[in-house]
């Protein structure tokens, strides 16, 4: 009985210690602690349980509300029990132990702190500065920079571009687990900024593009409640708010469904009230009416096909099942009386295949698209957007939330509905029109003819002729009669020669073979490339060390924007088919040209793909929904400039790679490395002073994009050219390459051309029978 007082002493200590330490907002470092509470008493910090007993998190709640909690420090790494301690180190990191002093959880920064000191503020967030700084809110480190699935006042919903820092949310696994669950939210910055809700790499919500002022698709927050903030610069991309109520707490919370719930709690109230959700009704679930369709919540049902186009599948149509979208009614027939259909107060549809102009003017950019034959749709948001693909993800807006207008490209036969006077006004037009070239037409017949009269006979060709003509004996000159010492090169259709038609005028020339079928005693004549082909330096271990980064880029970027001229930009929209690093010829500074263009196929303005039974192209380039079954788009040319692409970083080819380690191509070995996030490992050695490690990483992440298994997962090449060009852009996760199989180690690199083995040089075009 005498032992009482004193353990009751020492009881009664430790419990005025605990709630002294709990009643501070700050710790110093060498303290530890087990919990904060911020100074005006409204969040706490300290240790809580979930469902399960064993599993403890540091966490910040609401001190009124401990079962709201905001943020969560150790989400992957619970403490096994409830002993655990929070401390401030030294130089500035906060740390988390559990009962045996291991770290279960730790903040770093890059900064040099002094004296650091830690403090729990009355917003919710958890800062790090040092006392020894001026001015109290340079924090060195803040738990708002680390969201976990609630947005609070004041926190920053965005992007960092100085220092690469992106901030979203991720909601909890489920109700009782803290750890991260499916769901996120984020700005998502892919040609132009979104918001967007993804179950894992699956869209479920997004915001309309940014339209220069804020995200546009959604209800305005702006009103007696709430003021939203948006920032975008060259340095930040943000959004934020503040309460103008100071009655009033909101926050936003990211639930284990995938709902984004605005939240509020009333002075004196028990229980946090719904605002309202970011997905409000089915119109707000991502592509609810597939491609080309436009969802009107008011109308029954609510999908309805745009004007101009019809369900693709009528008889899921009938059932409500409208996945499969729409398709034009009538095929475009480029500038041969396109026009445009104007669709108001609309959410404009997702950016997957897109172009943004300079101007801002309407009449403008409906120029520019109608000068391009693949855009199908053009806006006026933050500067001339463009669409060249599906429209996807468009709906009616009933109210008035930032008013957006759409034209849409349509064939003349659909906009049979103009007024009266607008017909009028186009006849009087036409008129006017057909008058004036009758009467040029006849001027310049007359003055043909006059001169016709007075030069027949003296033909010239230089005069007359836009390209010139060389005869068979100026060739043959040129090559010394076709000299195999002058053959640079030899292709699938003929040679190539090195002809001087003159003292400094050098060419190359291409000898059409017999039996090409491109012709007979048919000759082409080409801009001479001194530096011949891609392949001649990429892969000479002399030549290479030319080739620094910066010049690997440039080749790069060029031969992309080369490849999105053919796909997109050109009159008609070409394929090219067996894009490989012989196909890349550079000029006297090393610019890249494509070449070659034996086997491209053009296609038609509504065509995004072809077959053919007989498939023509190289080994190790080709795509494998082309090798299997001899299919070809716009996609299987991606495929081939990311197999490119992977070979000038790497300084290896695809065909032919061998590594002691394992027997995948090219492809499956930079698979591999970057599962281990081991990229760098797949520099070219001769790189090693010049490269620049972010612009690296980049780009042999867009290559694994570029040669995904499957061609929907492929990137357009507007996309590949954003990616590659905007340090600030963000890029999804590559999926398995093609051909991500081991071969046999006995495999070897033989080539089947037109029925011949082929061994040797790379500029052969290959041909494979498709099974």
């Amino acid at each position: 009985m005498k032992r009482l007082p004193f353990i009751f002493f020492i009881s009664l200590l430790h419990f005025l210690v605990f709630n002294i330490c709990n009643a501070v907002d700050t710790v110093s470092p060498s303290q530890f602690i087990t919990g904060l509470v911020s100074s005006g008493g409204r969040f706490e910090l300290g240790l809580f349980p979930t469902g399960n007993s064993k599993a403890w998190y540091l966490g910040i709640w609401y001190k009124n509300f401990p079962n709201t909690v905001v943020w969560v420090a150790n989400r992957e790494k619970p403490i096994p029990g409830s002993n655990g301690a929070f401390t401030l180190t030294k130089n500035g990191s906060l740390v988390l132990l559990d009962q045996m002093n291991n770290t279960i959880w730790s903040s770093s920064s890059s900064t040099i702190v002094e004296d650091p000191v830690a403090q729990l503020l009355e917003t919710g967030n958890l800062v790090v500065r040092d006392k020894a700084t001026t001015g109290s809110e340079r924090y060195v480190w803040q738990s708002f920079d680390f969201p976990t699935d609630t947005w609070l006042e004041g926190m920053k919903l965005g992007w960092d571009f100085r220092t690469g820092l992106n901030r979203f949310l991720t909601s909890w696994k489920n109700a009782s687990d803290p750890s991260l669950g499916e769901y996120t939210c984020r700005i998502v910055i892919l040609a132009l900024p979104q918001i967007v809700v993804a179950k894992g790499s699956t869209k479920k919500f997004r915001s309309g593009p940014w339209n220069g002022n804020r995200f546009t698709g959604f209800p305005l927050s702006n009103n007696s409640i709430l003021t939203t903030i948006y920032v975008y610069d060259t340095n930040e991309l943000y959004e934020s708010y503040k309460t103008n109520d100071p009655s009033l707490v909101t926050r936003v919370r990211l639930t284990e469904l995938g709902e984004v719930q605005r939240l509020v709690l009333n002075e004196g109230s028990t229980e946090w009230d719904d605002m309202y959700n970011l997905v409000n009704d089915r119109c707000d679930s991502y592509g609810e009416c597939g491609a080309n369709g436009i969802c009107k919540i008011n109308n029954s049902p609510i999908c309805d096909c745009l004007k101009g186009f019809v369900p693709k599948s009528q008889q899921e149509w009938e059932v409500l099942n409208w996945t499969s979208g729409c398709i034009r009614k009538t095929p475009l027939i480029c500038q041969k009386g396109d026009g445009f259909l104007r669709i108001q107060n609309v959410k404009l549809p997702d950016t997957l295949n897109f172009g943004m102009g300079n101007t801002r003017k309407i009449k403008e950019c409906k120029a520019e698209c109608l000068k391009n034959c693949s855009c199908v749709a053009y806006a006026i948001a933050e500067g001339c957007l463009m669409w060249f693909g599906d429209l996807v993800d468009m709906r009616e807006l009933t109210v008035d939330i930032s008013v957006q207008d759409i034209y849409i490209r349509m064939p003349a036969s659909e906009l049979g509905d103009s007024s009266e006077k607008e017909k009028r006004v186009v006849l009087i037009a036409v008129i006017s029109a057909v008058c004036v070239l009758l009467f040029l037409g006849l001027s310049c017949w007359c003055i043909i003819r006059k001169k016709k009269q007075s030069k027949r006979g003296s033909r010239s060709n230089k005069e007359n002729m836009e390209l010139p003509l060389f005869d068979f004996q100026t060739i043959a000159a040129g090559t010394s009669n076709f000299s195999r010492k002058n053959i640079l090169g030899e292709g699938g259709f003929g040679p190539v020669y090195k002809a001087y038609l003159g003292q400094e005028q050098v060419v190359a020339v291409k000898r059409l073979s017999k039996d090409s079928g491109q012709g007979e005693e048919r000759m082409l004549i080409y801009e001479y490339m001194p530096n011949k082909s891609l392949d001649s330096v990429i892969f000479d271990q002399n030549r290479k060390k030319f080739l620094n980064w910066q010049k690997r880029v440039d080749i790069i970027v060029g031969t992309a924007r080369g490849l999105l001229y053919l796909h997109q930009d050109s009159r008609l929209r070409i394929i090219h088919r067996d894009l490989k690093s012989s196909n890349i010829l550079l000029d006297n500074e090393l610019n890249p040209k494509i070449s070659d263009f034996g086997i491209a196929r053009i296609f038609g303005l509504d065509q995004t793909e072809g077959k053919t039974k007989r498939v023509i192209g190289t080994y190790g380039y080709m795509s494998p929904e082309y090798a299997i079954d001899g299919n070809f788009s716009v996609k299987s040319d991606v495929f081939s400039f990311g197999v490119l692409l992977l070979e000038i970083v790497s300084g290896r080819g695809n065909r032919g790679f061998h590594h002691p380690d394992h027997h995948h191509s090219l492809l499956g070995h930079a698979w591999l490395l970057w599962n281990k996030q081991k990229s760098l490992e797949l520099l070219d050695r001769f790189l090693e002073d010049s490269y620049v490690e972010f612009e690296v990483l980049r780009c042999i992440q867009v290559g694994l994009l570029c040669v995904q298994k499957l061609p929907s997962d492929r990137p357009v090449m507007s996309s590949v050219v954003f990616m590659l060009s905007n340090e600030g852009a963000t890029l999804p996760e590559p999926k398995e390459p093609g051909f991500f199989t081991e071969r046999s180690s006995m495999d070897g690199d033989t080539l089947i051309s037109n029925g011949r083995s082929n061994t040797g040089d790379v500029i052969t075009i290959t041909t494979m029978e498709a099974r």
